[in-house]
């Protein structure tokens, strides 16, 4: 549990750049504001239209008697509702991401130059985050699939629905955040997981955190810009130990003294 409540830290970190660089900060609103009006344009017409939309999915209950088309409809409109709630927030990270690349670059590099080290002269690049967020909205898509299919278990599924939808997410957010660091450095998915590896508890920490506060009414406009400042502090906490890790074994091993 150190590790998961690592992350969340991680995230909190990232929320003490609003104080020591808050103009920086305060561009990344920017993007993550006209994103968010977008998506929740489209969560409130989704939530107009399911009525109709549970009506049309469920034409054979129309001959049953009361309550049972009531509480069958309102069932799948629930689970329709969650799901889109899940591929909503990955969605709002991906497309923030894309359009507010110039933005977001802008705190990354302030993280990294305040860690010190070598810092890449530039990030990934538009077209690079652009194929990025496509990838973590099919993933996205993926994932609220699996809450649907989840929520129809008996009993259990109504709270192992939104669970694994907030884990779920909170993961593939974590790993699309941390992108960043890794992508401007030319580190790719399998050098990326072999960096990454014994840290997915700290991931899913930082990661359910910040979806929990996507969650808040805009509480993911004013966490985007510490998402991103705190999934650079992961990123390169994971690429400073590796990097260190490696010196170590390249390192001559110290001469065994003779017995005397």
């Amino acid at each position: 549990m150190s590790r998961f409540f690592s992350g969340v830290g991680m995230l909190l970190r990232g929320f003490g750049f609003w104080r020591r660089r808050p103009a920086v900060m305060m561009l990344g609103l920017i993007p993550a504001a006209i994103v968010f009006i977008a998506v929740v344009a489209a969560l409130v017409a989704l939530g107009l239209g399911l009525p109709w939309l549970t009506e049309w999915l469920t034409p054979f209950a129309d001959e049953w008697d009361d309550p049972w088309p009531g509480l069958v409809r309102g069932a799948i409109g629930a689970i329709v509702l969650a799901a889109a709630v899940v591929l909503a927030a990955v969605t709002f990270t991906a497309l923030t991401l894309a359009v507010g690349d110039p933005f977001y670059e802008r705190i990354w590099r302030a993280v990294e130059l305040e860690l010190g080290g070598e810092v890449p002269e530039q990030g990934a690049g538009v077209w690079r985050s652009i194929l990025d967020s496509g990838r973590l909205i099919a993933l996205g898509l993926l994932a609220a699939m699996g809450v649907g299919v989840t929520a129809f278990i008996p009993i259990v599924g109504a709270v192992l629905a939104p669970t694994l939808g907030v884990i779920l997410s909170g993961r593939l957010l974590a790993m699309e955040l941390t992108s960043r660091a890794f992508d401007a450095r030319g580190i790719r998915s399998i050098a990326r997981r072999s960096v990454l590896r014994g840290r997915g508890a700290e991931l899913l920490g930082f990661g359910v955190a910040t979806q929990l506060l996507f969650m808040v009414p805009l509480g993911a406009i004013f966490t985007m810009p510490a998402a991103v400042a705190g999934s650079t502090l992961l990123a390169r906490s994971a690429l400073d130990a590796a990097a260190a890790a490696a010196a170590a074994a390249a390192a001559p091993a110290e001469p065994t003294p003779r017995p005397r």
